[in-house]
């Protein structure tokens, strides 16, 4: 089972959480819902060197998905198809909290950023 790590409030992982909650491949946990799903995403992020170029950039690096190996990816490109239903999306790479169609906090890119530029 793949593990995903979302925030409520985080504009990306709305659309991930929609698309993966009703697939049991995959694990949704919320990093907002409680402070042990926090210290557990931190535990991961602090101590894989596949966080160091999205802490540099001032991201928190969710949506973040786990496969069973280990390995971390930061998109839904190469899900399971019946998971990504086709998408494309690639979190790392595109520009993230774009403004269209998004609460005022999260055009403001307060939702997710901790230097406030988005996700």
């Amino acid at each position: 089972m793949t593990k995903v790590y979302v925030m409520a409030s985080c504009p990306d992982c709305i659309e991930v959480k929609a698309r993966l909650s009703d697939n049991p491949e995959y694990q949704i946990i919320d990093i907002g819902e409680h402070v042990r799903n926090l210290k557990e995403f931190l535990r991961l992020r602090d101590s894989s060197p596949e966080f160091v170029s999205i802490k540099a950039r001032g991201s928190i690096g969710i949506p973040c998905f786990v496969a069973e190996d280990g390995s971390i990816r930061f998109e839904m490109d190469g899900l399971s198809p019946a998971a990504a239903q086709g998408s494309s999306l690639n979190f790392e790479e595109r520009d993230l909290c774009e403004t269209d169609g998004l609460s005022p906090a999260a055009a403001q890119g307060s939702s997710c950023s901790l230097d406030g530029k988005g996700c």
